[in-house]
């Protein structure tokens, strides 16, 4: 990493000494509307007079301000363009240094054709309460969602877990959440191409008007619509890891002066294996080890899976517009092969016996989501009422079976024991929510709103012990669970800009009533508590080049529905999965101090942050009856503390380069067993990117990227580092109709890593062998008018994130 760093701050150099002795000027000045108000983030884009090549573009930041720089003596044509506002040119002889003053951009009029302007690099912008990553037209959107949020900066996706500065965000799709646990989150965005992705945004600051949940936000900007007419594309990628595996799809986009209709389907048929190596020393009562079990599991796993939504839009009149959209996941093959083989070794390590244990699970499933919505404008500019109904119906059901053969260390067969067990699990999730925006003068505005939430989930299980091929019920493991979670929430946001100060303000409170029941033993766990969720952030300008902010934010982490379900599944005779219907919700209190420099180029950010009930699925290992239970837990207190640095910059013009690195420490405390312990680690967390494009028309465009992870910790366990790297390559075809592009993950094998725990009375250990070494080889056509953009969007709500937790 320091390699890469130093040869980059040298040809910098190289760079910045050769531009030195040539005459070089700057372009500045500001944009508005015909209001006075700044137009925040227009295109500023320099063309050469002569032949309309892309010199140079930006974007104006969010007083309207742009400042072009280490331009030569020529004449230019300069374009300012903002969706929603007719296009200002205007040529110019550049021979000193120009100030344009104020460039103001008027409002369409009627619907005009997409300008052909297309800059293929992304950028990376740091605002107070987020950073903002755009990606259109760069070779990251040849992808699919789930590998363009693996290359944002600030995202960190480990063994298909998405995480944002240690905890698991909350994630958007056009300010929408979308209706899917996490793991069938990741079947989404993986079976979702992302060539309709603007931008990703990391919120880490979210304000009060998202759910209080909502610790940390991940919002996926689709790009909007601007002319009439129909566009559809189709696409198919083919990749391999350690088997083959391939999806394929079509969307269709229509739009005229009252309807925007978009249709999406993909089929994705997946095979992907996962080794791991497990090492559990179970200990006497002296803490000294007193039996080794050594386990090596292949996983596979086989998927079909169907992934179809939809978005309707209907324009009534100017004032209001009546929305139906939908999100289809089904699933109805997914088969889960694991095989085990376990040695069993004495305290002098020498072989007791051995096991081996085949568990085959057959699993379907359907996650049906609906959304209606209806927004009305006032004659007030910026004045907006908005109301929005979901329904989701969830259905899951399991087939397992499992049989173990042991061996005594002769190889002689010794016993056979095998069990089946039937899982069904169904939840209905209803919401409604208000949201009412009115602007208060040119400088400031409210927001308020209120939600509803209703979650029903009822599931059972039965095991049936296998004997000479008769089934018998065991009624230990047999059990059924009802839960239902009512939720009732108010919020009020406050925002107010001054010349060089800017205020948002708010609050939110949500009232929780939670009621579980377990048939097995009776018992009826409730839960009943009002909470209050602050938030606000302060920033000051000092200049266009520095400024100063601040931001607090109190956020909850409630528990996913299977996490507070108590059955018991056995992956063998002496490893379990189980929930904890006792667990209660998290709490996170998170305060930033951080500083802009450079409009934006660099960033340097503090953070303190503690998590009170954090929850953590651990490994125990009962050292009586040597058997590990997986199980979430509340541990007492999580505080994580760390400076983050942001930069983004071009070594040379078709060369950018964004660089991400966070230094924290974060310390779990808690009481294990009846003994108080606490740990922490000094970790590192870094992004290092390159962007490039190539040929004279920016047709091949790259992306090549580093994410490194040193050692870190997780409710008391260690997680060895790790490095992910990623390389995309895409190249436009057939005049810009088809595109055809390459992916290839873990180029150098390093995204494989060691979990460790070693704290009080536990010593146990796992090695996972991912199957992230991939090639990807993909192929999209476009058809229509295809200067249209679409108007795709995706609804998730948090209520349906805790539908399942992420399969052991």
């Amino acid at each position: 990493m320091k390699r890469f760093l130093n040869t980059y701050l040298f040809l910098a150099l190289i760079l910045l000494s050769s531009i030195g002795f040539s005459q070089d000027y700057t372009i500045s000045g500001f944009t508005e509307d015909i209001e006075g108000r700044p137009v925040a983030f227009a295109n500023v884009i320099v063309m050469n007079a002569a032949d309309s090549s892309i010199v140079k573009g930006i974007s104006t930041n969010d007083k309207g301000f742009f400042l072009l720089d280490k331009l030569a003596s020529n004449t230019y044509l300069i374009r300012f363009s903002f969706i929603g506002f007719n296009d200002v040119n205007k040529s110019i002889l550049l021979d000193q240094e120009l100030d344009l003053g104020t460039i103001v951009l008027y409002e369409s009029s009627e619907e005009l054709d997409e300008v052909s302007i297309i800059v293929k690099k992304p950028t990376l912008k740091k605002e107070a309460d987020r950073l903002v990553f755009n990606i259109e037209n760069t070779a990251l959107i040849e992808g699919n969602m789930f590998d363009v949020l693996k290359s944002t900066p600030g995202i960190l996706v480990m063994d298909n877990n998405i995480q944002v500065k240690n905890s698991a965000p909350t994630v958007y799709i056009n300010d929408k959440k979308v209706h899917l646990s996490s793991e069938e989150l990741v079947q989404l965005l993986e079976s979702s191409s992302a060539n309709s992705i603007k931008s990703v945004e990391v919120i880490t600051n979210p304000s009060a008007k998202y759910d209080a949940e909502s610790g940390a936000v991940i919002n996926i900007v689709m790009s909007k619509n601007l002319v009439t007419g129909y566009r559809g594309n189709v696409f198919a990628n083919f990749t391999q890891g350690v088997f083959p595996r391939y999806d394929g799809g079509m969307s269709h986009f229509f739009k005229n002066d009252k309807i925007d209709f978009f249709a999406n389907y993909t089929y994705s048929h997946d095979k992907i294996n996962r080794g791991q190596v497990d090492v559990i020393n179970y200990l006497d009562g002296a803490n000294t080890i007193d039996q080794t079990f050594k386990s090596e599991t292949n996983r596979n796993t086989w998927s079909r899976t169907h992934n179809f939504n939809f978005n309707f839009d209907y324009s009534i009149n100017d004032k209001n517009t009546l929305s139906l959209s939908s999100n289809i996941l089904v699933l109805p093959y997914f088969e889960y092969k694991i095989k085990n083989k376990t040695n069993v070794y004495d305290a002098n390590q020498n072989l007791d016996y051995y096991f081996d244990a085949n568990n085959l699970s057959d699993d379907d499933k359907y996650n049906l989501g609906f959304d209606l919505d209806f927004v009305h404008q006032f004659e007030k500019a910026g004045e907006k009422l908005s109301a929005n109904a979901h329904f989701t119906t969830y259905n899951y059901n399991r087939n397992q079976n499992v049989k173990s053969n042991y061996f005594d260390k002769d190889n002689s067969f010794l016993a056979t024991t095998a069990f089946r067990t039937d899982n069904h699990q169904d939840t209905k999730i209803y919401t409604a929510k208000v949201d009412y925006n009115l602007p208060i003068g040119e400088a400031s505005s409210l927001e308020m709103g209120a939600k509803g939430s209703n979650i029903q989930s009822a599931s059972n299980i039965t095991q049936f012990d296998i004997v000479n091929g008769t089934e018998t019920i065991d009624p230990n493991n047999t059990n059924a669970f009802d839960y239902d979670e009512t939720i009732y929430a108010g919020y009020v946001n406050y925002a107010k800009d001054w010349e060089k100060l800017s205020l948002t303000a708010g609050l939110r409170a949500e009232k929780t009533l939670v009621e579980g029941h377990s048939a097995l033993d009776n018992l009826t766990n409730k839960n009943d508590y009002l909470e209050w969720f602050p938030t606000a952030s302060l920033n000051y300008a000092f200049s266009d080049n520095f400024s100063l902010y601040t931001n607090y934010k109190r956020s909850i982490g409630r528990p996913d529905y299977q996490s507070l379900n108590p059955f018991q599944f056995y992956l063998n005779d002496v490893t379990i999965v189980t929930g904890n219907p006792n667990l209660q919700p998290i709490i996170v209190d998170n305060v930033v101090l951080g500083t802009s420099l450079g409009q934006g180029v660099y960033t340097i950010e503090a953070y303190y942050k503690t998590y009170s009930n954090n929850i953590f699925e651990l490994p125990l290992q009962d050292n009586v009856n040597n058997i590990v239970t997986y199980t979430p837990l509340n541990l007492d207190k999580t505080v994580e503390y760390g400076l983050d640095f942001i930069t983004y910059f071009n070594i040379i013009d078709p060369w950018s380069v964004y660089f991400v690195t966070s230094f924290y420490n974060a310390e779990d405390q808690g009481v294990i067993d009846g003994s108080e312990f606490k740990k922490n680690q000094w970790s590192n967390y870094s992004v290092l990117s390159n962007d490039l494009t190539f040929l004279k028309d920016r047709s091949l465009n790259a992306n090549f990227t580093l994410v490194y992870l040193s050692k870190s910790i997780s409710g008391f366990r260690e997680v060895k580092d790790l490095l992910m790297s990623n390389l995309s390559i895409s190249k436009t075809i057939l005049k810009d109709k088809a595109t055809i592009s390459l992916v290839a993950t873990d180029l150098f094998n390093t995204q494989d890593y060691d979990v460790r725990s070693r704290y009080l009375n536990q010593n146990n250990s796992t090695f996972f062998d991912q199957d992230t070494r991939t090639i990807k080889l993909g192929f999209r056509y476009k058809f229509g008018n295809t200067n249209l953009e679409t108007n795709q969007r995706r609804v998730i709500e948090s209520e349906t994130e805790r539908l399942e937790k992420k399969e052991n």
